[in-house]
């Protein structure tokens, strides 16, 4: 079976930032988080951790967004990378 490609998310200081899903994606994110938390050793992963996650690590993959981006990228713990 393929790994997932997330890890945990990291543990951060947050906003709260209300959204609305369409129904098929809120499952699929539920599924996701099910999947995550099989794979990290049955630590429990809520979907509200899981969607900044995901968008910080969409966010941080994105070469055009970096190349206009005035601060370094930050890797998935949250720490500043440097060239």
């Amino acid at each position: 079976m393929k790994k997932l490609r997330l890890g945990p998310p990291p543990r951060t200081v947050t906003v709260k930032v209300t959204v609305s899903l369409p129904l098929e994606l809120k499952s699929d994110l539920d599924r996701y988080a099910d999947l995550l938390k099989e794979e990290s050793s049955g630590e429990p992963v809520s979907v509200a951790e899981l969607i900044p996650h995901i968008l910080q690590t969409f966010i941080n993959r994105d070469p055009g967004f970096r190349a206009r981006r005035k601060v370094p990228p930050e890797d998935s713990t949250g720490v500043n990378k440097t060239t």
